[in-house]
Parts: structure tokens; C-alpha cells; sequence
């Protein structure tokens, strides 16, 4: 039986994956970029290359595959950055779009910044795949076809960092200020 990418038009499929895809993968391409609109440009050439792709050709692996040229999109403009400038090329940004009550608010930023201040001292693999885990709910699976590790490493990676990440943030509290 044929997957239903081979019996999608062009159109069809880059329609669809736009739909789908396009708001995680501009959250995930900011995470590596920390720019809002190189973020978007490395997700419109990934669905540029998705729509000059022949029909079928991706199979049904369509979430992987985007993750996989966006990432790869977004290291090409790092490289290309770091050549022009001297910035930190893993500092990280999120945007929360929820609006709790503003306490909720403080109190989830509060949390978010030390998470992802934490997450900066991870090595940067380990700070990649937890990004792909939850940041864009990707399985072990995936990750690895978007990386190229083996799902075990996958699995030891994320294992490690959150490991890390709990001792990190248990200590927390411990320290008046840490770093």
C-alpha cells in the first residue's frame, strides 16, 4: 500500500507540512539561531527545498526530514555568522506565547531562565537533543535521523543532560547566586 506523501501533489505535501510543521520548526531553528528572523529564513528555504523535491521522494519521514534541513540550514548560517562576528552561537531564547496571570507568568519566567541557563553548561549535543525532545516532541528516533547518532547515543545523551540539569537545578536553591 502507498503512504499517502506519494499520492500528494507537491502542492499538497508543502501545503500540509506547512500547516504542521511550520511553527515548531521556527521554534527550533530560534534555538539555534537566537534570531527570530534567520529563524525564518532558515524555515523558508527548508520548505523551499521540500516544494523543489520530487513527488515521493521523502517518503513518509516528512517531520524528520524538515528538522533534519533545518538543521542543517541553520549550522550553514551559524558558520557563515561566526565568520562575520564574534557572538555566542549557543545562547538561547524562548518566547512563551501563553498568558498566564502574571505571577504564574514571573514565576514560570523565574523557572524557564534557570532552565535554560542551566542548559547552556550542558555540552552541545546534550543540549540538542533535549531540544528536539521537548522542545519540539521529537522521538529518540527522529533525533537521531536529524543528527545522525545512533538512538542509543540518542537516549544516553538526553539521559546524561537531564541528569545533569536535575543535579543543576537541586543545587539551586542551595547557592545564593550561581555562576
Amino acid at each position: 500500500m502507498l503512504s499517502d506523501q506519494v499520492t500528494e501533489t507537491a502542492d499538497e505535501l508543502l501545503q500540509r507540512s506547512l500547516e504542521e510543521f511550520e511553527r515548531p520548526l521556527l521554534g527550533y531553528a530560534n534555538s539555534i539561531l537566537s534570531d527570530v528572523e534567520s529563524a525564518r529564513d532558515a524555515v523558508q528555504d527548508t520548505f523551499l527545498k521540500l516544494y523543489k523535491q520530487p513527488a515521493g521522494a521523502i517518503g513518509p519521514g516528512v517531520k524528520s526530514w524538515l528538522f533534519t534541513v533545518c538543521r542543517n540550514r541553520c549550522f550553514d548560517m551559524l558558520r557563515k555568522r561566526k565568520r562575520h562576528s564574534t557572538a555566542d552561537i549557543y545562547e538561547l531564547h524562548t518566547v512563551d506565547e501563553r498568558a498566564p496571570d502574571p505571577v504564574a507568568a514571573a514565576e514560570n519566567e523565574e523557572a524557564m531562565s534557570d532552565v535554560m541557563r542551566f542548559l547552556e553548561r550542558l555540552p552541545a549535543n546534550q543540549q540538542e537533543v533535549i531540544r528536539l525532545k521537548f522542545g519540539q516532541g521529537l522521538s529518540y528516533k527522529e533525533i537521531s535521523k536529524i543528527t545522525g547518532l545512533s538512538v542509543s547515543n540518542v537516549g544516553f545523551l538526553l539521559h546524561m543532560g537531564l541528569k545533569r540539569l536535575r543535579k543543576l537545578l537541586n543545587h539551586l536553591g542551595e547557592r545564593p547566586e550561581f555562576g
